[in-house]
């Protein structure tokens, strides 16, 4: 089964597009074995073709393979005019520059982007550490920032008309 990287960014360096993973794998009853797979992809073109490619090598191994929705893809746009407004404000408040990363997760902005398609956003948070785990933790210490970093955002946002 394919499990990794599968293809990598050609706009941003050192950014995963595309990958799979075998997620877990579980012995349910009458011998039954119940494989998840989870694919993941900034283009959605890209992530069909990887997980057609897992269906494939399961089929060819007798197994019966179903698909849920998963998140859609969502790539990042370096140029963006929030992103802009967003690092502004970051250095406006904290006297720094906002390190600006793109990291290779199901992100909920995936979800608006495929009913708002035009639309411009950023994704950013609080500190997180150990997620989807059972240590999972969010800094407390961080959400002030955090909170006012988003009214700055919100006070500095372009008005179109």
């Amino acid at each position: 089964v394919p499990h990794g990287v599968f293809a990598m960014s050609q706009d941003i360096p050192g950014l995963v597009e595309t990958s799979t993973n075998l997620a877990s794998v579980k012995m349910k009853p009458n011998h039954i074995i119940r494989i998840e797979t989870s694919q993941r992809s900034s283009t959605a073109s890209s992530k069909q073709d990887i997980a057609n490619m897992v269906r494939t090598v399961f089929e060819m191994g007798g197994a019966s393979v179903s698909f849920g929705d998963g998140y859609p893809g969502w790539k990042p746009n370096p140029h963006s005019e929030i992103l802009e407004v967003a690092a502004d404000s970051y250095k406006r408040l904290f006297g720094v520059d906002a390190k600006v990363k793109a990291i290779h997760a199901g992100l909920e902005c995936g979800l608006f982007l495929d009913k708002y398609p035009t639309l411009d956003m950023v994704s950013f948070g609080p500190t997180l550490q150990g997620v989807h785990s059972p240590d999972e933790r969010m800094l407390i210490p961080t959400v002030n920032k955090f909170w006012r970093h988003l009214l700055d955002i919100l006070k500095h946002v372009p008005v179109k008309k």
